[in-house]
């Protein structure tokens, strides 16, 4: 067996251009709605929140979207990521199975979230924006924007999910380090944390509600807009840099996937690797099944409706119709954090709705023991969330193995689980245990989805 191997993309192939799948997609998604009005918003209702630039992107039906070269030249520092065949793996598993993963956790944040914290912040500091706003989950995507804002000078303020925040000290020093505040969330520092605090003094809160806490900061200064780390069509359109790199260096390996994993919380790294294989799909150069992978505790793709809902708890954001578990869902506190979110991407939901894609979800305890077993093979320490990704790669190398099967499976190591090794310790030790959603609470947060006329 040989070992593993990495397929390396000189500098100048980072793509010139991000990908842009609804330009390709048979039907349109559906559109987003003002929460007041219940049409579909314009570029005038989302400017208090997004530079023009970025709405202009999150609206666009354009194929390609030109990558700014100041952009390009900051990618550069980690980019193009590596495209590493897991060999070690393939024999430690006895598969006949072909396994490679995109690894993003060579990025200085440690994960693929500055493809777009870096776009966004590009973005904001062309039109004068001075302050950013944000919440986070485990904190790759806090850290990714403090370290995109670091570069352009932006103040960075995070509203990190109160777990996540007594779970991974070293990710908020990370944020400081980059120069960014970083608050509990929910805090007392806005109305929609405070109303939160005054129902639940002991709330661990969710992205939903950091979401509404950075929301309503940056509607409240004109020199300040709102940054997302997922969910949004032009979040998912900057990730698509490592789909694009990935095709190629698959060429490299003389290799095509049979099968396309990446684990999915907001959507942005599935989307990132698996967008640009949906549109090979859709233009029949591809048969590969792309699958999302998700917690068993927030099960947005497999036990979510598809409906339209707010994308934040204090019902701040416009209503974009997805797969929820409802806006008022909080999740159990699994380690994988950036997971906890209870709706998915409305253009991965729609994906999934036009059966391009599929879902699966996993306990946090089977997604560790993959983790150990590939960090063992590999030599990489996955984090929680790349986990599930992890899993699912190992599921599909042994029904290769049981079906007699050599097919080939791509899946996204989004990033490395360097700041979670408290979450390791505690799987070492027995600690860590699956943590079930309460089914009353996800009954009652679906019950109260919002009533809409497009519906």
């Amino acid at each position: 067996m040989a070992e593993s191997k990495k397929f390396l993309l000189p500098e100048n192939r980072i793509p010139k251009s991000w990908y842009n799948v609804a330009a390709d997609l048979p039907t349109p998604p559906p559109a987003v709605l003002h929460p007041g009005t219940g049409q579909p918003v314009g570029p005038g209702d989302l400017a208090p929140l997004f530079p023009m630039a970025v709405i202009m992107q999150e609206v666009s039906s354009e194929r390609w979207i030109e990558i700014p070269e100041p952009v390009r030249d900051i990618y550069r520092l980690w980019r193009p990521s590596p495209l590493v065949r897991a060999s070690r793996l393939e024999k430690a598993l006895d598969t006949p199975a072909h396994i490679y993963f995109k690894y993003e956790g060579v990025s200085p944040s440690g994960s693929h979230k500055p493809n777009t914290a870096v776009a966004q912040a590009f973005y904001n500091k062309q039109e004068g924006v001075k302050r950013l706003t944000t919440e986070t989950g485990a904190g790759q995507w806090g850290s990714s924007l403090a370290f995109a804002g670091s570069l352009f000078g932006l103040e960075v303020e995070v509203y990190m999910v109160k777990v996540s925040y007594e779970q991974k000290p070293y990710r908020r020093a990370l944020m400081e380090t980059y120069g960014a505040k970083c608050i509990a969330s929910p805090s007392n520092l806005t109305a929609s944390g405070r109303a939160v605090l005054a129902q639940n003094p002991n709330s661990t809160g969710s992205l939903g509600i950091a979401i509404s806490e950075a929301v309503e900061l940056a509607a409240q200064r004109d020199d300040t807009k709102y940054s997302l780390g997922s969910v949004l069509n032009h979040v998912l359109l900057h990730q698509t840099v490592i789909g694009l790199e990935a095709q190629e260096q698959m060429a490299m390996a003389g290799d095509d996937p049979d099968i396309v994993i990446g684990c999915a919380g907001g959507g942005s790294n599935f989307a990132g690797l698996a967008f640009p294989y949906v549109g090979d799909k859709i233009k029949g150069k591809s048969k590969a099944r792309i699958i999302a992978v998700e917690p068993a505790s927030c099960p947005t793709l497999t036990r979510g409706h598809y409906a339209y809902d707010f994308g934040d708890t204090g019902h701040l954001t416009p209503l974009v119709k997805m797969h929820t578990l409802g806006s008022t869902f909080v999740p159990s506190p699994i380690h994988a954090g950036g997971l906890r979110y209870h709706g998915m991407a409305p253009m991965v939901s729609h994906v999934k709705e036009l059966g391009l894609v599929e879902a699966r979800a996993y306990g946090q305890l089977d997604c560790f023991a993959a983790a150990v077993q590939f960090a063992r093979s590999e030599g990489i320490v996955p984090a929680p969330e790349s986990s599930h990704a992890v899993k699912a790669a190992v599921d599909e190398a042994l029904r290769c193995k049981k079906e007699g099967r050599a097919e080939t499976i791509l899946f996204n190591l989004s990033g490395h689980g360097h700041f979670d090794m408290g979450a390791f310790t505690a799987y070492f030790t027995g600690q860590l245990r699956d943590e079930p959603y309460d089914q009353v609470a996800l009954e009652a947060a679906l019950a109260a989805l919002p009533k809409v006329a497009a519906e």
